[in-house]
């Protein structure tokens, strides 16, 4: 887990809902409303979920799980 900080403009890699290994590059961090932190990520590939083609997703700070 990174976990608070703001990594705007960074490549990561992380597990969105636990199933699916990303990677790609963060294009806007933010702080939840309660705290924590969500980054909204542009992929490296894009993923099949739920029937759909998702080419950028958000994770959250406990999805993360590094930085390339």
């Amino acid at each position: 887990m990174i976990g608070e900080s703001y990594l705007d403009g960074m490549r990561v890699f992380g597990m969105y809902m636990g199933d699916y290994a990303v990677s790609g590059t963060v294009r806007v961090s933010r702080v939840k409303y309660g705290g924590g932190m969500s980054h909204h990520v542009t992929l490296d590939n894009p993923i099949m979920v739920f029937g759909a083609v998702r080419d950028s997703i958000m994770l959250d700070e406990t999805e993360i799980k590094g930085v390339l």
